[in-house]
């Protein structure tokens, strides 16, 4: 990796320091899975546009090869295992392509304002997009093509701003994000997503303010299930986030909102709901039989609590994913059916975003598959 890409995204080091230090898995077991996973991306790319499709075994399309998250995530997991677009390689130039499938010209994006959930993904994949194009911006093959990438970037990052900035009667939703840019309500597992891409344009040199961000962390603070006290911090400090503010705490909306409180920067201070969360995830049995959206949640827990207490692994839910990829062409099972996804299909090693937001583990690489099976179905309208 460039010394340019470690220092914009200094998140991405840990990466390394959690390979080789305290990890309860052979590093060559590690990097035979990462392998496998990356292989299985590239065979899954469209040669003609560049963009990524899974099929299940009965060869029925489960993801479109015209998903935007999808080849943001297959781009973005490539780079997060040290892969990078200009390399020489098979895997350097599926992310090339993937880039350009991103930032290729589409009318309907065009006449939406840059909206990339015209795919049916909503939010949630322009949330992911925008995040992958923060994360590639000073990485491409050629200056044009870094050019397009920011101009496409300013566009989707002015839509995350505008979609904030949305009429919300309820105020408790406001600072957040919910399925499309007019919405005027708002749920924490959507803002994530806008909130992690805002900080990554930030970080790439974007006029992102502080207040944008302010509002999204306030948001998610009315989402941590607990009283006030007078200075309004909360009293409870072991409990979670709940998929909205009135909703009771769930595994993966706690996961996913004690990792967004750390990757602004703040401390446990200035957020004691780091605490809350974090001792509220403590208790919880990592088994993705009884954990819904479990392996959502893990790709959140497993860098949240690392960043948490970095001497305390997940080493029980490493051991356990580890051994999931039993299949030689590098995918992984669901063990969990549930609404979105009735029948046991593939999981596919999709590795989810990490140059963003750091500390890979073999279970990140698995994580947002029945997630994305939600994702860009149209009817969607549970939490994934």
């Amino acid at each position: 990796m460039t010394v340019h890409f470690f220092i914009r995204r200094a998140c991405i080091w840990p990466i390394l320091v959690v390979v080789l230090l305290g990890w309860p898995l052979r590093a060559d077991r590690v990097d035979d899975a990462v392998q496998r996973g990356v292989k299985f991306l590239v065979r899954h790319q469209d040669s003609r546009t560049g963009g990524f499709s899974l099929k299940n075994s009965k060869t029925r399309p489960v993801v479109s090869n015209e998903s935007y998250p999808m080849a943001a995530l297959s781009v973005m997991a490539m780079a997060s295992v040290g892969h990078q677009p200009v390399d020489d390689s098979e895997a350097g130039r599926a992310m090339s392509k993937g880039i350009e499938f991103l930032i290729r010209d589409d009318p309907r994006r065009n006449r939406s304002g840059g909206y990339y959930g015209v795919d049916g993904s909503r939010m949630y994949g322009h949330g992911i997009t925008t995040l992958c194009l923060g994360e590639m911006l000073g990485m491409s093959v050629t200056r044009d093509q870094d050019r397009r990438i920011r101009q496409n970037l300013v566009r989707a990052v002015n839509l995350i701003l505008a979609a904030q900035r949305q009429r919300k009667p309820d105020s408790r939703h406001v600072g957040g994000w919910r399925y499309e840019p007019t919405s005027s309500d708002s749920d924490l597992s959507i803002t994530v997503w806008q909130l992690m891409a805002l900080r990554s344009a930030q970080n790439a040199g974007l006029p992102v303010r502080k207040e944008n961000i302010d509002l999204a962390v306030k948001y998610l603070k009315r989402s941590y299930q607990s009283a006030r006290n007078a200075r309004g911090h909360p009293t409870n400090l072991k409990t979670g986030f709940g998929y909205t503010p009135t909703s009771r705490p769930r595994y993966a909306s706690t996961a996913a909102g004690l990792l967004s409180l750390q990757v602004c920067n703040l401390d446990e201070e200035e957020a004691p709901e780091i605490i809350g969360a974090a001792n509220y995830l403590e208790d919880i049995e990592l088994n993705p039989k009884r954990l819904l959206w479990f392996y959502y949640g893990t790709y959140y827990y497993a860098q949240g609590m690392q960043r948490r207490k970095n001497d305390k692994p997940d080493s029980d839910g490493s051991r356990f994913l580890g051994r999931i990829q039993s299949h030689g062409d590098g995918h992984w099972q669901n063990l969990l059916h549930h609404a979105c996804n009735p029948q046991p299909l593939r999981e596919a090693p999709f590795l989810a975003y990490l140059p963003a937001l750091g500390r890979f583990s073999l279970d990140v690489q698995f994580t947002l598959r029945a997630y994305l099976q939600c994702l860009v179905a149209r009817n969607h309208g549970v939490f994934c």
